[in-house]
């Protein structure tokens, strides 16, 4: 069963409660999914770092539930 944008966001703003999240269906079938992620966690981190952090948060469930994301993270502006 395919995740929902609403709990991809909630698996990460579990772990990254400062995150500013906006998720978009690429394709309307619940399977592939962009993510924009922004979190003062991804100060002094390479993007690698970044999305490993958010790779982590989904415990798991990418390659699984979640067949493709697309990820964009950065820290805040400042």
């Amino acid at each position: 069963m395919p995740m929902n944008a609403g709990e991809i966001e909630r698996l990460i703003k579990e772990c990254l409660p400062d995150a500013e999240v906006r998720i978009e269906d690429l394709r309307g079938d619940g399977d592939h999914y962009a993510a924009h992620v922004v979190s003062a966690a991804f100060k002094g981190k390479s993007r690698v770092q970044q999305h490993q952090m958010v790779y982590q948060a989904l415990k798991g469930r990418m390659g699984g539930e979640l067949h493709a994301l697309a990820l964009q993270t950065s820290p805040p502006q400042d």
